[in-house]
């Protein structure tokens, strides 16, 4: 039997969660996967075991400082892994041409650049960065196309429907009456709107189902994860605004739905796990051994299906509403909701400001015309510039 030939990853944002699964993933496949670079912001000493373990060519931080003490670390235990930190760093190890597969999981809008450099340059791109797309829109599905990259969606819920659509894009837009992505709802999915004012961050990051980073959990508790979803699944798929709903599902057995025009549902389950989806990415078309518990349908709980509470989620109807504004818009809700929930999680604002930011900037910045990435980057910084003066005017 033939060797299969290794398959050469590049993993963005290695030391947050979505990055730490994914090596879990490929240390369980040593004979199908290696690591060629890792990145990540300020984590020295996790990137240093990283390192010590997987051995890649190149490892990147984001500052100099950071950089030079891995640098020296790695000289101490002399080991040949190149650091780097420049500001194109990220988008020379997403391109490189020895790389067959880049995991994007760099948080926030941050992520683009390397996202573009990788589907230009034809990768396999795996999706964990959704604010890659929402910001980069038709933009970043040009680069896609253009350098015939394969995008594959990494986000459990966009995973689903990738997996419970038709295998030939071609038939999408015809067979399918609409998507369905389901949310948990967070940890305040019950709790009363008007005493959501005295949220504190650490509420908000402990979500009752899966285990994140402290941004997306705001996200998760707001739901403006799944404003961002929305958005994200209108440019992988191609479908109308109007064809994507939203269910709250507390139990997170069901990842999300297709329904079809002859109104069969097609549905993906499965435990509350990121490595089933990194896996899925990873090997596809294959299945292969992703390290999460299965499914013991003896034991489920009963599952439940509600519509959102606007007036518990305000910011969820956004995601409808930029997405039938100029393009960019979304672009502008990302950056919003970026600076909105850094200040949140700092003490500077209170839980319920970040809608109030978010819906304050959209008002205040509208996109020029968007010719490329430059536009979308200058877009992004006007829009985190309006967003901070409007929350330093607020009070906590």
């Amino acid at each position: 039997m033939l060797q299969m030939k290794k398959q050469s990853v590049t993993v963005l944002g290695s030391t947050g969660s979505i990055g730490v699964n994914t090596l879990d993933v490929i240390a369980a496949h040593p004979d199908r996967f290696e690591v060629f670079a890792l990145s990540a912001a300020t984590q020295t000493s996790v990137m240093l075991e990283q390192c010590l373990r997987f051995r890649p060519v190149y490892a990147v931080m984001v500052s100099e400082p950071h950089a030079r003490a891995l640098a020296e670390a790695l000289k101490m235990q002399d080991l040949s892994t190149e650091v780097l930190f420049a500001g194109d760093a990220l988008e020379s190890i997403a391109s490189d041409e020895r790389v067959d597969i880049v995991m994007a999981a760099i948080v926030g809008a941050a992520g683009l650049p390397p996202c573009m450099a990788a589907a230009r340059s034809g990768k396999r791109l795996l999706l964990a960065n959704k604010e890659a797309l929402v910001v980069g829109g038709e933009v970043f599905m040009q680069a896609v196309r253009d350098g015939g990259a394969r995008l594959l969606p990494i986000d459990s819920e966009h995973s689903a429907i990738f997996q419970s659509l038709p295998e030939d894009p071609a038939v999408w837009r015809e067979r399918v009456e609409k998507i369905i992505l389901t949310a948990s709802g967070g940890p305040f999915l019950t709790r009363a709107p008007d005493t959501l004012r005295d949220v504190t961050p650490d509420q908000a990051c402990a979500h009752p189902n899966w285990v994140m980073g402290r941004k997306i959990s705001v996200d998760s508790a707001t739901m403006m994860n799944k404003a961002l979803e929305v958005i994200e699944a209108r440019y992988l798929f191609g479908l109308d605004p109007a064809q994507i709903e939203v269910v709250i599902h507390p139990q997170s057995i069901i990842h999300s739905m297709v329904q079809y025009r002859d109104t069969s549902v097609v549905a993906q389950l499965g435990t509350p796990d990121m490595r089933v989806p990194i896996a899925y990415g990873l090997a596809w078309p294959d299945r292969v051994v992703s390290g999460a518990k299965a499914l013991d349908f003896k034991a489920l709980p009963t599952m439940s299906f509600a519509v959102p509470d606007e007036k518990i989620f305000p910011g969820l109807a956004l995601a409808w509403e930029v997405l039938a504004a100029p393009h960019g818009t979304p672009a502008v809700l990302n950056a919003a909701n970026e600076v909105a929930v850094a200040a949140f999680l700092a003490g500077e604002i209170r839980f319920d400001h970040i809608h109030a930011i978010n819906r304050a900037t959209l008002d205040l910045v509208t996109p020029a015309e968007i010719r490329g990435i430059g536009d979308l980057l200058a877009l992004d910084a006007q829009a985190r510039a309006a967003a901070g003066q409007i929350s330093r005017n607020l009070k906590t």
